[in-house]
């Protein structure tokens, strides 16, 4: 039988549930820790956890006296045949960056070499790192490519954390998401850490391949996106 999930975890999850569907905007004061009490039949005290918690994933601060007020509501992503992260974010009014975690080239796995459509033994550049939205982390993201058309692409990135700008660089000046999949997870130890969220907290993945302009396979990329912070919306250019 699998463990009970503690209350205060269940009172946090509810209330980030109340903020993602917009029942609490930013910078609106949350009910007060005996109203929450009273919802949720608890004693403060376990209220005053859950709501620890949702401060310290920064969706919530303190305001002494005053009570407890929502800090960042879900940002707006969308998903279609053109995807640009720092469009993306801009277009809904927030302020986009990246963290760098990791950069290599090794042998594609059976997976990236069917997606990119490579043979067996060739070589991927693999780009990770953090997304962020207004300074908070909102997703983990792993980019692969082939190496051979594009052999100083990670240098380009080292410079340059747009993918679009490092893509130019080799003549791809345009191209187009052929298929994106999306899962429901829950966040190992790792992505809880980097995402500032609690462990076994849904997140959502998604699976996508772009292409150029030929249709040719350019990118096979995973993003893990915090379910609480990020609201997937499909578009259509």
């Amino acid at each position: 039988m699998p463990p009970r999930t503690p209350i205060w975890k269940a009172i946090a999850a509810s209330l980030r549930n109340d903020i993602a569907e917009g029942l609490y905007a930013k910078g609106h004061k949350l009910p007060t820790e005996t109203a929450l009490a009273a919802r949720f039949g608890v004693n403060r005290h376990t209220v005053r956890h859950a709501l620890s918690a949702m401060a310290d994933e920064g969706l919530v601060y303190t305001r002494r006296g005053s009570g407890v007020f929502v800090q960042t509501t879900p940002t707006d992503y969308p998903i279609g045949p053109r995807v640009r992260y720092h469009q993306n974010l801009k277009a809904a009014g927030r302020t986009p960056a990246k963290t760098v975690l990791s950069r290599e080239t090794r042998p594609a796995n059976a997976a990236e070499r069917a997606a990119l459509e490579l043979d067996e033994g060739a070589l991927v550049h693999v780009y990770e790192g953090l997304s962020l939205s207004d300074n908070q982390a909102i997703a983990l993201f792993r980019s692969v490519f082939p190496a051979e058309r594009f052999p100083e692409l990670l240098n380009y990135l080292a410079d340059n954390s747009s993918v679009t700008a490092a893509l130019a660089q080799f003549g791809v000046t345009d191209y187009t998401r052929a298929s994106t999949r999306v899962n429901a997870k829950l966040a190992t130890a790792t992505q809880a850490l980097h995402l500032q969220i609690s462990e076994h907290a849904p997140i959502l993945r998604t699976i996508s391949v772009n292409v150029d302009s030929n249709g040719v396979p350019i990118e096979v990329g995973r993003t893990w996106f915090a379910g609480d912070k990020v609201t997937l919306t499909l578009a259509d250019t």
